[in-house]
């Protein structure tokens, strides 16, 4: 997922000068990723390497909030701030230098990840939970190589980009009109279509169904081609500065909504023993339901800290700047973390909830140092 950027590798910036918040706003939607894994850990009895779950619904409510907001926005973001940045960089560079680019920052991390790095989190939790063996007695056995795990979206990052350059070399595309920045009212309906859209292809990608071996969740999709292509235009048209203060208060208003509206699933679900696959896809009202709920929500809040980040976060500092700078190494090595810590407390005989009230934070911290620190091993400035 670097010059001083996160989760999208080195990118170039459109504008003149640097914009510090986007920069910002990549930081804290990295501390999510870290967080959202470490809660589905605990949360959920798959979707992670290693999971232990807390029968306590109490705590089981607030952390399905949790990764479903998250997970309604926060990749769908990261996919629209590559995106930002992908043109000028193209312009500049040229297309071969581009791809070249392309495939060094984002083809390495993803041999990494795939042929490295998941066989040996795979065999810590095998060692731990299973059978105690070598790691090369492991490996022996081990089938799974093409395991793209959390860099998914590396995979699909690159995919992206690559099929932006064909269609640029090709057809040699360019709006030639300036597009006005979308009002609040454009942006929900634009949430609304997505969602219905959304709705339909998890007819027959639900969420949760998995494109293996690269991991990608069709289900989820349509945002995320969406939101690049979005991203390519707001760099054109300019569209970040031109977001209003007006469009921030309505869509605050409708991310209380949306929060609130929230408990009408658990109402749905409990009162009326909705089975939860209803909700991930197939032809239910309340799959439909839940994509236009999902989309309406993420976009009115990654349209929100846009403006919120515009106004109060375009700031830097050398702990800032040291956040960004390792936060693509954050994305690829935080697994490690996650496991790290939550196998060395396995045996903690106390709730899973409470494990995680402990731990979280100092994930999130060790996340930041491990990617401080191999950012600063020779060569990883080529790739990180």
């Amino acid at each position: 997922m670097m010059s001083t950027t996160t989760i999208t590798p080195n990118q170039d910036f459109g504008p003149q000068k640097k914009i510090l918040y986007i920069d910002n706003i990549k930081v804290l939607l990295t501390i999510l990723v870290v967080l959202h894994h470490t809660v589905i850990a605990y949360s959920s009895s798959k979707g992670w390497y290693y999971n232990e779950k807390t029968p306590l619904m109490g705590a089981r409510i607030p952390m399905t909030m949790f990764v479903s907001i998250n997970q309604s926005f926060f990749m769908g973001y990261f996919f629209m701030l590559a995106a930002y940045f992908t043109s000028s960089s193209y312009s500049r560079k040229g297309a071969a230098k581009f791809i070249k680019d392309r495939l060094i920052r984002l083809g390495i991390p993803l041999l990494f990840y795939s042929f490295i790095l998941s066989p040996f989190l795979s065999y810590l939790v095998y060692n731990f939970r299973k059978q105690q063996i070598s790691y090369f007695e492991y490996l022996s056995k081990f089938d799974s190589w093409i395991d793209l795990g959390v860099t998914w979206f590396v995979a699909a990052l690159l995919l992206f980009t690559l099929i932006y350059s064909l269609i640029k070399k090709i057809f040699n595309l360019s709006l030639k009109k300036s597009l006005k920045a979308p009002q609040a009212i454009t942006i929900l309906l634009f949430a609304v279509l997505l969602g219905i859209i959304s709705f339909f292809v998890r007819i027959i990608f639900p969420v949760g169904w998995v494109l293996e071996p690269v991991g990608f969740q069709l289900g989820h999709f349509p945002q995320y081609i969406a939101l690049f292509i979005v991203g390519l235009l707001a760099a054109k048209n300019n569209w970040f500065d031109q977001l209003s203060e007006k469009t921030e208060k309505i869509l605050k208003r409708s991310i209380w909504f949306c929060l609130l509206f929230f408990l009408v699933f658990f109402v749905i679900k409990f009162k009326l023993n909705t089975p939860s696959s209803w909700f991930s896809g197939g032809l239910h009202w309340q799959a439909l339901l839940y994509a236009v709920w999902e989309q309406w929500i993420g976009i009115s809040i990654l349209t929100t800290l846009l403006i919120k980040g515009k106004k109060n976060w375009n700031i830097s500092s050398k702990i800032l700047s040291q956040l960004c700078r390792s936060s693509f190494c954050v994305y690829i090595f935080h697994p490690l973390v996650i496991i790290g810590f939550t196998l060395a407390i396995r045996n903690w005989n106390i709730d899973p909830a409470i494990k995680l009230l402990v731990i979280a934070p100092l994930i999130v911290l060790s996340s930041f140092i491990v990617g401080s620190l191999i950012v600063l091993m020779p060569g990883i400035k080529k790739i990180f």
